[in-house]
Order: C-alpha cells, then structure tokens, then sequence
C-alpha cells in the first residue's frame, strides 16, 4: 500500500527502537513446513530507527521492535525489495540487513520483490530508471538477474526465505506498459514465470506468490488467475490484501473467506493474506477484524490457509503520513496486535 494514497485507497475500499532483551539465535523453520504464520510487513523499520524513532512494549519499556512484535505471538516478517531507491532504503543491503535480525530472532521472513525503484501497487507499476528503456526479452533478464542477486546475497548470508513474491499488490501486472495485464496478460504471465524461475533456482523450496488487493473481490481474483492459468503461468501461493474500516471488517472477512475457498478450490493453490490494517485509534473494531479474520483464515480445508499479516504496524505518530498501523502515538502497541497471541 502507498501512503500518499491512503484516503484514495479508503475511498475505493468503500465502492487494499534499542534492544532492551535479547533472545537466542534460532534456526530459519525449513521452507514447507506447514504452520500458521502470524507476521507484519516491517519494511521501514531500520529507516524508522535510523531517524531516532524508539519502540515500546505494553509497559512502557523500550524494546527492540522485531521482538516485541514476537512477544505478542508474530513468527514471521516481511521485507519489500527495491532496484534502486533514492534513499537506499528497503535496497538489498538494506533487505539482508533486517533478515539477518529476523533470523537471529528465529523469525519466518519473505521477500518482496516490487520490480521497481519506488511503490509498486494497483495504480503504480513504474519500470526501474535503469529499466525503462528495455525490449520485452532485456525486461525478463533484467528481472531474473535482480531476482537472483537478492536471493544469493541472502543465501550467502545463510538466510533462507520460506516465501518470495514476484511483485507487489499485481491488480493490473507489473513493469507497465509491458506487463499490464489488461493489455498483454501473456507478457505478465511471462514476467511472472521468470520471477518463479528465479527463485526456485536459489531456493527449490520457497513458495512463490503472486499477490493483489482486495481480497473481497472474487471477480477480480478469478480475472487474474484464469489469465494467468491460460498462459501457463506458474505460482505456489495466492496473496491478498485486506484493508477494511471498522464499520465494514465483517462483510469484507465473511467476502474474503469465500474468495479464498473459492481459489483454494479453483486453482488448488495455497492462499495467504499478505496485508492487513486499519486505522489505529480503531484498535478494538481492529482487534475482533484480526482475531475473525485468522479464525476463517485457519478455516481453510486441507491447511491451504497459511496465514494473516499486518502491514507496517509500528508505524506510529503519523509516519510517512500512514496512520493504519497498530502502534499509540506514544510508541507503544495497541489491543489490536493482541489478536496474535
């Protein structure tokens, strides 16, 4: 989800720290290891901390933001990936560098890759600068050689992804012009089979996702996966986004269970709810839309449900503009993430 979108984004819904203790290093879960994930999409945390910003627990105590967050019962986090930021930020370096804690916390963690240099959504799928000026068959290398230097950067560092998304929230493809789906879904579905290539050359074992918004909308989702089905595309996992308000979590939960059956029946694919969140002065409506939604999640028949994620819940005091995360003004979580444990 982009911030500057945020009131768009609401919009269209209605019509997407210092360590205080520290914890054992823990091996990675081996990839395919059926367990529910619980997790939060952290991206901005070392930016955050870069900038002085201090994490808090319940009581007050500053901790360490990747383990408070595993104290309130979250196994797994997610990292976004960048070609070439501004600002360096959410870079390779910067990708193994949160991993690396992640890993030493004995957190899950995927990766993903936005194929691009800033936000990658439903209404941004801008080409990286260095990029831009490819033919089609430049374009998939380019993506395939990104893919694979983040990956064997983070195998030589001993880190092992258990999911790795081959673009960000897809409504319409990636790498626009070229990979709009409405206008070449055989060039997504192209982009999206050297992405998976990729991946599975570096790690045979990670799940590979392709992920929209809105998981409420079955028509959407049936567009996008007959399309990429009938160009043979290839994918492990089914992601979704899922940002409702307090007055619509339970339409919208009761709208995704359906459409996550209905993928799981169609497709025979694993689903996951990648992104989750709503705004932080509504924790309690927030606190039973989580607990609800993990409940139906779990529903799922044959363990295809893998798990519920927040996105950027330490977000706090308006960051970046975003005030869906899950943390007070004050740095400390609200009741919402109770809903985890």
């Amino acid at each position: 989800m982009k911030p500057i979108l945020f009131f768009l984004f609401v919009a269209l819904e209605f019509a997407g720290c210092k360590k205080n203790n520290s914890s054992p290093s823990q091996p990675n879960p081996t990839p395919g290891n059926h367990f529910f994930s619980k997790g939060a999409d952290i991206s901005w945390l070392t930016q955050m901390e870069s900038g002085g910003i201090k994490f808090y627990n319940s009581g007050g105590t500053e901790q360490e933001c990747m383990l408070l967050l595993k104290n309130f019962g979250m196994n797994t986090v997610r990292f976004r990936v960048w070609v070439n930021p501004a600002n360096g930020w959410n870079n390779k370096a910067d990708v193994v560098a949160k991993s690396l804690r992640a890993k030493n916390l004995g957190l899950r963690i995927m990766i993903d890759f936005h194929y691009s240099d800033t936000w990658a959504d439903p209404g941004h799928q801008t080409k990286p600068a260095a990029w831009a000026a490819q033919d089609f068959a430049t374009l998939k290398t380019s993506l395939t050689n990104h893919t694979t230097d983040v990956l064997t950067e983070l195998k030589n560092n001993n880190i092992t992804p258990e999911w790795v998304q081959v673009g960000n929230e897809t409504n319409d493809g990636m790498l626009w012009p070229d990979g709009k789906a409405s206008t070449n879904m055989a060039n997504f579905a192209q982009l999206v089979n050297a992405g998976y290539d990729a991946v599975k050359a570096v790690f045979p074992s990670a799940k590979v996702i392709v992920h929209i918004s809105n998981g409420y909308d079955n028509s959407l989702f049936r567009w996008m996966f007959d399309g990429l089905k009938n160009n043979s595309a290839k994918w492990d996992v089914i992601g979704m986004s899922l940002y409702p308000t307090a007055s619509n979590w339970s339409t919208l939960n009761s709208q995704c269970l359906a459409n996550m059956n209905d993928m799981v029946s169609r497709y025979g694919k694993e689903v996951m709810v990648l992104e989750v969140g709503m705004s932080w002065d509504q924790a309690s409506a927030c606190n039973l839309f989580l607990a609800d939604l993990i409940t139906k999640v779990k529903s799922i028949s044959g363990d295809k449900g893998l798990g519920v994620l927040y996105w950027e819940p330490e977000a706090y005091n308006n960051w970046q503009g975003y005030t869906l995360g899950a943390f007070d003004n004050s740095g400390k979580p609200t009741i919402a993430l109770n809903a985890f444990n």
